[in-house]
C-alpha cells in the first residue's frame, strides 16, 4: 500500500481560496534535496491570513499551508544535514511559493532550514516559531540601533500576540523596562508575569491622533502598523526608533515627517521571511540563549491539526493568547 502524508492544503478554484486536508503521496510533498518528518507547526497571524485569502499570501494554484515546522531529517542529498538532524524552516515563502509546514512529512530545499541550536527542543521552536523569532529580529535591531535599557522605557505593541509576548520576555530578561499595549486589558497580569513594567489599552494608540505629541518612548516593536504606528513615531523621544514588523490594525501608515525632521527618530522595517542565514542562525542561537523557557511555556497553548483552519479565523479576531503549537506527527 502506497503511503501517504496528512497535510492542510490550500488550492485556488475559479478565483477563490480552498483550504481543507487531503492525503498526500510522497510525490505530492515538496520539491528539494532533504526530507523531513514534520513533528511541529504553529498558527501565526500570517498563517490566519493566508487561510482567509483577507492577503493573497498564496500565490500558487495549489499548495501546502503553514509558514512554519520543525522536525526531523529522514533523508537527505544537502551535505548541511544528516539523517537525525533536528531542523526549523520558517519564512522563506513557504506557504507562499512553495510548500510549507501544515504536513506529516516535507521535502524542501536546504538552503531553508535552520539545525536547532541546543537547548531548543522541536516542540519549543514551534512555541517560538516566526513570531518569536521576528521578535528576536526586532531585539537585534534595537540592539544594532544603540537601543540600551539605560536608553528609557521600550513600547511594545499587539503585546498579547505571538511577536509581542515574546518580544516582552525577551526584552526584560534583557533587562529593558517595558511598556506593553493590548486591546486585552484583562490580561494585564499575564503581560507582567512575562516581563512588563506596565500595561496600556491600545485605544491610547490606536486613533487617528496629532503630528507630533508627548515624548513618551525611547524605542518600541510594533506589530501593528496604522494610526498605532504613526502614534508611536509622533511618541517616541529624541532619536528614538521603532521597529516595524506587523499589520495587524492596517498596511496603511497615516505618519508625517515631522517626527523625522525635528525628533531624529528612525523607522526599522523587520522582515522575517527572507532574512539572510548568517542572521536567521544568529537569532536562532540568542533565542536559545536569552529566552526564558518556562516564561515560553507560559504563552503557549497547543492546537490538535484538525482544529487549524477553525483557529485561523480566531488569530485573526484576537482571540489567541500568546502562541500556539500544532502537533504534526506521531
Amino acid at each position: 500500500m502506497t503511503q501517504t502524508y496528512k497535510a492542510l492544503v490550500a488550492s485556488r478554484q475559479d478565483g477563490k481560496l480552498a483550504v481543507g486536508f487531503e492525503q498526500l503521496s510522497a510525490a505530492e510533498i515538496g520539491e528539494g534535496d532533504v526530507e523531513i518528518a514534520v513533528e511541529y507547526s504553529t498558527l501565526n497571524y500570517k498563517d490566519g491570513l493566508a487561510m482567509s485569502d483577507a492577503v493573497p499570501i498564496v500565490q500558487k494554484e495549489k499548495l501546502i499551508l503553514g509558514i512554519d515546522m520543525a522536525g526531523t531529517v529522514v533523508s537527505s542529498d544537502n551535505s548541511l544535514f544528516s539523517v537525525g538532524d533536528k531542523v526549523v524552516l520558517n519564512g522563506y515563502g513557504a506557504s507562499e511559493t512553495h510548500n510549507g509546514g501544515y504536513t506529516q512529512r516535507l521535502r524542501t530545499k536546504g538552503e531553508y532550514l535552520v539545525k536547532l541550536p541546543a537547548g531548543i527542543s522541536t516542540r519549543q521552536a514551534m512555541a517560538i516559531g516566526t513570531a518569536g523569532y521576528t521578535a528576536m529580529l526586532s531585539v537585534m535591531r534595537l540592539e544594532r540601533f544603540g537601543v540600551v535599557p539605560e536608553s528609557g522605557v521600550v513600547l511594545v505593541t499587539g503585546a498579547s500576540g505571538g511577536v509581542g509576548t515574546v518580544a516582552i520576555s525577551l526584552l526584560s530578561a534583557l533587562g529593558y523596562r517595558v511598556t506593553a499595549s493590548t486591546g486585552r486589558v484583562e490580561e494585564t497580569e499575564f503581560l507582567k508575569g512575562l516581563g512588563a513594567t506596565d500595561v496600556i489599552n491600545r485605544a491610547e494608540l490606536s486613533e487617528p491622533g496629532e503630528m507630533m505629541q508627548s515624548t513618551r518612548w525611547a524605542a518600541a516593536v510594533d506589530s501593528c502598523g496604522s494610526h498605532t504606528l504613526a502614534n508611536v513615531i509622533a511618541q517616541l523621544s529624541y532619536s528614538g526608533v521603532v521597529t516595524a514588523c506587523g499589520l495587524a490594525q492596517g498596511l496603511d501608515l497615516p505618519g508625517n515627517m515631522m517626527p523625522f525632521a525635528l525628533r531624529n527618530v528612525s523607522l526599522l522595517g523587520v522582515d522575517s521571511v527572507h532574512a539572510p542565514m548568517p542572521l536567521r542562525e544568529e537569532a536562532w542561537r540568542r533565542l536559545a540563549k536569552d529566552l526564558d523557557m518556562s516564561k515560553l511555556e507560559a504563552l503557549t497553548m497547543d492546537i490538535p491539526f484538525d482544529d487549524v483552519p477553525a483557529a485561523a479565523g480566531k488569530i485573526l479576531q484576537g482571540q489567541i493568547r500568546g502562541r500556539a503549537v500544532v502537533k504534526i506527527g506521531d
